[in-house]
């Protein structure tokens, strides 16, 4: 589904490169839930920005489906990044002027692809999401969690392969933030989504099937959720940041 191969990413400060990206390969299986971890500046946003090529790589491989991404021009991106990527933002990024409705549309107005099977797909989302009572309301007139399973929604209207989420629960409460990461896997299990979601937060990584964690731009080590309860993983989450900072 999604394959990144030996990415690597540096920046020119000055006369001084900063290398954040060193080589860095996973893979994204079809309706997997995956996080990535680490600590500010181990290249965990610049690695999503490299995926959804809002920046370029210097070297490596992004692969959606059988698509190689950095082969693409500009219009052939945005039609990825409109059709087969979602993105889910921690500042929610809903226009005001338009309801809970025309938001979760927005990405099918955009494209020009309003239809009444989309219409339908937007009713749908709203009663996945159980946003279904507030869907004529403004983003003003609701709260962040309500906000945010709006966005995931609209993240899902056109049917995307892979669901971008950076830092989704940053700006929630703990209430807000476990109707989120419900959102999340009702998408996961209700609509069969793909999710690769960016976190510093272990209680929303340990609800994911994989949690891959950074440092200094590499992967340091992968923990997979397997078998294990929810708050067993956290625990195992947790045991890895500590032993990360040991070393």
């Amino acid at each position: 589904m999604l394959t990144v191969e030996n990415l690597q990413k540096s920046y020119q400060v000055g006369k001084s490169t900063y290398e954040v990206l060193k080589g860095v390969s996973l893979r994204v299986e079809k309706g997997e839930f995956v996080a990535v971890m680490g600590p500010s500046g181990s290249g965990k946003t610049t690695l999503l920005n490299c995926i959804s090529c809002y920046i370029p790589a210097d070297s490596g491989s992004i692969r959606l489906d059988r698509t190689e991404l950095a082969r693409l021009d500009e219009n052939a991106l945005a039609e990825i990044r409109n059709r087969k990527l979602g993105f889910v933002f921690q500042d929610f990024l809903l226009l005001d002027g338009l309801t809970v409705r025309q938001n979760i549309l927005l990405p099918a107005i955009i494209g020009g692809r309003v239809s009444d099977l989309t219409e339908a797909r937007a009713d749908q989302l709203c009663e996945v999401f159980g946003i279904s009572g507030i869907r004529e309301k403004y983003p003003a007139e609701i709260s962040g969690g309500e906000k945010q399973r709006t966005a995931v929604a609209r993240a899902l209207i056109n049917h995307p392969l892979v669901i971008l989420a950076d830092e989704p629960t940053g700006n929630l409460d703990s209430k807000s933030t476990r109707a989120v990461i419900r959102s999340f896997e009702q998408a996961k299990e209700a609509l069969e989504a793909t999710i690769f979601m960016v976190t510093h937060d272990s209680y929303a990584a340990s609800f994911c099937d994989r949690v891959i964690i950074l440092r200094d731009g590499v992967v340091w080590k992968t923990l997979e959720r397997a078998g294990t309860d929810r708050e067993k993983f956290q625990d195992n989450l947790l045991d890895a940041i500590r032993e990360m900072g040991r070393e």
